[in-house]
């Protein structure tokens, strides 16, 4: 019953001719709609029939693979592109008609899931690199296929879209346009404020020709339309008999905290003490001062703040007397209250008009930024439940130092667009994996244009289910008050469905050198036996001509090269591995003996400490009893001397009496 009901979708879906059943197919699998349809359908497939698929595609749309080898540390670029140059000089045709095949192997109900191609059966057409248009019976066209070169080298086919209005005018991807928009534009300007609230970008302040900017601007995302918002001030108790204006201010950060805007921080002509917190109610239109407990930071602009949860996380910036700052505090927005964080580890180093994002609701990156003289270039991660500062290592297309950038998280992918390095703008639009830890290019622009200025913002909105990257303003030299979008094409996305294990949310830990290796190596493997399906498939079912023969067969080999150097390279590693695991447990090893010493060590001496302790109250005892001796000493020599005088008064005497004899006494002296 199943095998006549895939015979029976089989025949079903042979009614479409080729290149139309080809693109059904590719839809299907993912790689002719949106980033978000493609997750779950690539997502049904094996890894091996996934590079698979992705080679075949790569070569019925661009041709033989001409795209350098993309390096070792990214496994999954280096799968697709062994997938795809492995096809070597394989026919468009050939390569549209084993995607089918192998489509239909994998889910032959494949064609009943896409409604949008059934269509009764139609004449075969022409191909036609440069332009292919399907025909339905209704005389209707299909949507034209539409090739968007990638940084990596792949192609993408995209959808175009029908409706030429608002962000839906997009029809490029990964590359900065600027739509034509309506209504009053503002004033050029940069280091201002952007967020989005319900399909609406708010603008907010912002420096024009060095005067500070109180305005509040909003863009209508599917309109592009501009409007000017007439804010009113909410007055304080104190100060209602006197008007009150909203102060301008630049360098400062807009969010959106549910349906209102936040305004924190900021420079202005008469700086406070410490950060103010001003809110933007868009249903009444009024601004109010926020009142905040804690302690507050001190006043500054050019600094990052992240939304985590119901928290703001601010770190660094430039206060008032152009001091730069690397402190971090946090803002409770339940309770309104600031807490002043002493993380442990290595900070950023003083910065301002820095980026930051936050993944997964627990790691805090910090990029670039710049000081008074230098702009950096340098990440930086706070585990936010640690509270420790970790500096990972710069892995894939490194990005140039920068300051005044703005960036935006789409999923795991971080944009991060324009600044400037004290000379010029930069003109790369570059992304970070934040699960990888790993940059990449998206686009490069030419000229001083918006894309490449500093202190432009940046904010990300959505229709029908793709994301769309809106910046505006700016300084390049002049000031800009241009609206620019880009389409990212998600080249990630294909990446880590493709992957058999997730990625850990952790961006401090990389994937292990091994584990990627045996990744790598599996997926060779995988194209390996499958291939081989392919080509014998081939041989038995249709007559194959000789180009077919020689590129499944380049492809054979290519693999099995790429497999032995994978394997060959993983067996390296894991020696080295096992060699390291020896150190190590020599190292504990001797690290607990010398312990043990040490402990012996300090017991004796702990010993001897108390031994000399006793030695010198010995010798102090001593001391006193020799005082003693000295002064007893003193008093015998003295009595010794007045004995010595009583003997010799006394001698003397009795020499005296003695001298007057018996004629004395008679002579009547008397004695004395």
């Amino acid at each position: 019953m199943a095998m006549a009901m895939a015979m029976a979708m089989a025949r079903t879906s042979s009614g479409l001719a080729y290149p139309e059943r080809f693109y059904a197919a590719a839809s299907y699998a993912g790689f002719g709609g949106s980033p978000n349809s493609s997750k779950g359908a690539i997502s049904k497939f094996n890894n091996d029939v996934a590079l698979l698929l992705y080679g075949l595609h790569q070569q019925a749309i661009v041709g033989p693979c001409t795209v350098p080898k993309p390096r070792a540390w990214n496994p999954v670029e280096h799968s697709k592109w062994t997938s795809w140059h492995g096809l070597g000089n394989m026919a468009s045709t050939e390569a549209m008609r084993l995607f089918v095949k192998i489509l239909e192997e994998e889910d032959p109900a494949w064609y009943s899931r896409v409604p949008e191609f059934v269509a009764e059966p139609v004449v075969d057409v022409e191909m036609n690199h440069s332009r292919l248009e399907s025909v339905t019976p209704n005389g209707n066209s299909l949507p034209e296929p539409k090739t968007i070169s990638e940084e990596n080298g792949s192609l993408e086919t995209q959808d175009k879209d029908v409706v030429l209005e608002g962000l839906v005018s997009v029809e490029i991807y990964d590359q900065w346009i600027a739509p034509s928009v309506s209504g009053q534009q503002p004033k050029a300007r940069y280091e201002h404020g952007a967020a989005v609230i319900q399909d609406k970008m708010y603008v907010f302040g912002g420096n024009h020709n060095g005067r500070y900017l109180n305005d509040l601007q909003v863009l209508d995302l599917k309109t592009l339309t501009w409007s000017k918002v007439e804010a009113k001030v909410a007055a304080e108790p104190s100060e209602l008999s006197s008007p009150v204006s909203l102060a301008p201010c630049a360098g400062h950060s807009l969010v959106a905290w549910g349906s209102k805007l936040l305004s924190i921080a900021g420079h202005t002509k008469d700086p406070s003490e410490t950060v103010t917190v001003k809110e933007f109610d868009p249903h009444s239109g009024t601004w109010s001062n926020l009142k905040t407990y804690g302690e507050a930071p001190v006043s500054r602009g050019g600094q990052s703040i992240t939304l985590v949860g119901t928290s703001l996380v601010m770190f660094g910036g430039q206060d008032a007397k152009r001091s730069l700052l690397n402190d971090l505090h946090i803002l409770d927005l339940e309770t309104m209250t600031w807490d002043d964080i002493d993380a442990i580890g290595v900070p950023p180093s003083p910065r301002s008009d820095h980026a930051a994002a936050v993944h997964v609701e627990r790691y805090l990156l910090i990029f670039g930024g710049g000081s008074h003289a230098t702009c950096f270039n340098d990440l930086h991660v706070l585990d936010l439940q640690s509270m420790e500062w970790t500096r990972p290592a710069l892995q894939g297309e490194i990005p140039s130092p920068r300051a005044g950038h703005a960036g935006v998280t789409i999923g795991e992918n971080w944009f991060i667009v324009g600044g400037g390095d004290n000379k010029s703008g930069v003109s790369e639009t570059v992304v970070l994996n934040m699960s990888t830890l790993v940059w990449s290019v998206v686009t490069t622009v030419q000229g001083r244009v918006p894309a490449a200025s500093e202190g432009l913002s940046l904010v990300v909105s959505s229709y029908n289910g793709e994301d769309v990257l809106v910046s505006f303003g700016g300084y390049n030299g002049r000031y800009t008050n241009e609206v620019n979008v880009l389409k990212p094409s998600h080249k990630s996305t294909l990446q880590s469905n493709m992957m058999e294990r997730p990625i850990p949310d952790s961006v401090a830990a990389l994937l292990p050198t091994a584990n990627t290796r045996d990744m790598e190596s599996e997926f060779e493997a995988g194209h390996d036996g499958k291939i081989r399906e392919i080509v014998m498939d081939n041989v038995d079912s249709e007559p194959v001509n000789i180009k077919s023969e020689e590129s499944g067969e380049r492809l054979i080999s290519s693999l099995k090269a790429a497999k032995e150097e994978l394997e060959a390279v993983l067996t390296k590693e894991q020696m080295q591995s096992l060699q390291l695991r020896q150190e190590l447990t020599e190292a504990e090893a001797r690290n607990t003996d010398l312990t043990k010493e040490l402990q012996s060590v300090r017991g004796q001496l702990a010993a001897e400490q108390s031994r000399c302790f006793k030695l010198e109250v010995d010798v102090a005892e001593l001391r006193q009893k020799l005082q003693n001796m000295e002064t007893l000493q003193k008093e015998l020599e003295l009595l010794q001397r007045q004995k010595a005088a009583s003997e010799q008064a006394a001698l003397t005497a009795n020499q005296k009496q003695s001298s007057g004899g018996v004629w004395g006494w008679l002579a009547g002296t008397p004695p004395s």
